[in-house]
């Protein structure tokens, strides 16, 4: 589930309008539970860990700002927290007793990718030029005009690399074998790395939330992957005259559309990614859709769907 859909962009983000959407989309999640699934839920925390990031330099005066790492972990805790009291609440109306466990979830990437020589990802508030050279030359931050115009053009981007395995994996097996309802890998999970004693260390960067919702569901075997967003399918030609819906698409399909550029890097495409990989790991079925047509989605009513 998207960070997104817990704050919505013309809100103003407290944490009243983010509990009672988050409220809302579990109504959605425990139709799951209710029809017998075990379920795993992961969420982004783009517009979180965003806010988070302007409280760090506002205060930054006052107490020193924490790693992006440490962020990530502080709003998995945040929207864990949301998540899993309202999904008790709503067990607890529907008569269903089920333990819902949130754990902090850390996913190892490799130092040597790619994106750590070319980073791409923006994150944080927007700055002015003279900031933006305070930062770069105190703190090593690297930036991107990402505005042409405006007073503050300026934004930090950080790596993004691509999730090798979660830290976590064999807990949230154990978990879900328990019958608990889990919520892991918030906003990607945590980006760690193995240093050379063979300890894990934290790492400047965002891990993508969807890639990671695979792991996830590596992690646990699932037979299912959802992905909800905020659109009920996948499009061909998006934001063309030639633009349609797609019901199924196969894994050769999946590859070539998105070898030719079809998806937006940082929108669908890493959501298509995400359901190949799944696929080709031995899923069943990955979906897409949104999240008030989610359990449509998956008796084939709605939604695009992945198979091999």
């Amino acid at each position: 589930m998207g960070g997104n859909a817990i704050t919505l962009p013309h809100h103003q983000g407290t944490y009243e309008e983010q509990l009672s959407h988050v409220r809302s989309a579990c109504r959605h999640i425990i139709e799951f539970v209710k029809q017998g699934f075990e379920v795993v839920l992961t969420h982004g925390n783009g517009p979180q860990v965003g806010n988070l990031l302007i409280q760090q330099e506002a205060g930054a005066s006052q107490v020193p700002p924490q790693p992006m790492d440490v962020c990530n972990a502080m709003t998995q805790g945040q929207l864990g927290y949301a998540l899993q009291q309202s999904l008790m609440n709503e067990l607890k109306s529907h008569n269903l007793n089920f333990n819902v466990v949130t754990m902090i979830t850390q996913v190892v990437v490799d130092r040597n990718d790619p994106d750590f020589a070319n980073p791409t990802k923006p994150v944080g508030p927007f700055y002015d030029l003279k900031t933006k050279e305070r930062l770069e030359s105190e703190r090593g931050y690297r930036m991107k005009k990402v505005q042409p115009d405006g007073a503050e053009p300026f934004r930090r981007i950080v790596p993004s690399p691509d999730p090798i395995r979660i830290v976590e994996a064999a807990a949230l097996k154990r978990l879900v074998d328990a019958g608990m309802l889990v919520v892991a890998a918030g906003g990607g999970g945590i980006p760690v790395s193995v240093n050379d004693r063979g300890e894990l260390e934290g790492i400047e960067g965002v891990v993508d939330k969807d890639l990671a919702a695979e792991k996830l569901a590596e992690a646990v075997r699932a037979n299912f992957l959802m992905i909800l967003t905020d659109v009920p399918k996948v499009k061909l030609g998006f934001g063309t005259p030639e633009e349609r819906d797609v019901d199924r698409l196969t894994v050769a399909e999946g590859r070539m559309y998105l070898q030719g550029g079809e998806f937006g890097e940082g929108s669908m495409a890493p959501k298509v990614l995400a359901c190949i990989r799944f696929i080709e790991y031995g899923g069943e079925s990955a979906i897409i859709t949104s999240l008030d047509r989610a359990w449509p989605a998956l008796k084939s009513q709605e939604g695009t769907c992945f198979v091999r």
